[in-house]
């Protein structure tokens, strides 16, 4: 136990790598699991059913795993789970499940949280996600791999944050997000592909040019929205990309899907 600062309070009970290391003035719970090489720098608390996957770094005053911020919750015994090689930055927090969401909140691996970002209760996120500062969200949303959320944007509950898709800062998000897309603005809405982010990550240029044309039909001023889904099924059969957002727009949500702003809008 070398590794835990003298100033730490480690409660009986938490089970805690020895490759682990926990700095200054942190407090860990009871039911609290590290893995390997998981580095909590100092003033971190980390409370409840809670585990952290190995090489993930936790800077000051850091809130994780303590009670959800939800009047129905009743002291139930749910579950925060941090993957692997995460960084969670200052003044980040993260909450556990509840009863009404299923008792578990997950975020994936190789996640980037800066400062004061908020995951709320039973939120699950994939791997490669990035929220930038004061990004927050509500409770029971998911968020796709490699989805990028923007500084001081808010994300209403039980919204679907698709694969790769971008929220811009400052914007408030009620509606489902595509994969792929980017959206902004308060109420937020759908501003195109997210283009940068797909050409980052080596897509091939001609997916990104079959979901142009697909997002161009998807989102035409003519017909229903059911009748152009049926067509861009139709029309891009093979087309891994765009067949993914069809899938995401027939899955049952609570939300409806972020649409792009009418021309004659302000």
């Amino acid at each position: 136990m070398s590794n835990i600062h003298s100033t730490a309070v480690v409660a009986l009970g938490a089970t805690v790598d020895p490759s682990a290391e926990i700095g200054p003035y942190c407090v860990v719970g009871a039911q609290v699991t590290l893995g390997p090489r998981v580095k909590l720098h100092s003033h971190v608390a980390v409370a409840g059913i809670t585990s952290i996957g190995a090489d993930t770094q936790v800077f000051p005053f850091a809130s994780l795993g303590h009670p959800p911020q939800d009047l129905k919750y009743r002291g139930e015994s749910s579950r925060l789970e941090i993957g692997e090689r995460n960084q969670i930055r200052e003044h980040v927090t993260m909450n556990p499940g509840t009863e009404g969401g299923g008792m578990l909140t997950r975020v994936g691996n190789d996640c980037l949280f800066m400062a004061s970002a908020h995951v709320a209760h039973d939120c699950i996120l994939g791997d490669h996600v990035i929220f930038a500062n004061n990004a927050t969200l509500a409770g029971h949303i998911t968020v796709g791999d490699f989805a990028f959320l923007g500084g001081l944007c808010a994300v209403h509950q039980f919204v679907r944050i698709g694969r790769h898709a971008m929220i811009g800062g400052m914007s408030g998000v009620e509606t489902d997000v595509i994969p792929y897309g980017t959206v902004m603005g308060n109420r937020a809405h759908l501003s195109g592909l997210n283009l940068v982010g797909l050409k980052r990550r080596g897509f091939d240029r001609d997916a990104i040019h079959a979901l142009r044309n697909a997002y161009r039909l998807l989102f035409a001023p003519e017909g229903t929205m059911a009748e152009r889904l049926e067509e861009v099924a139709e029309q891009f059969t093979g087309q891994d990309l765009v067949m993914e957002i069809v899938d995401f727009i027939r899955a049952d949500s609570s939300r409806s899907i972020c649409q792009p702003k009418p021309e004659n809008a302000d």
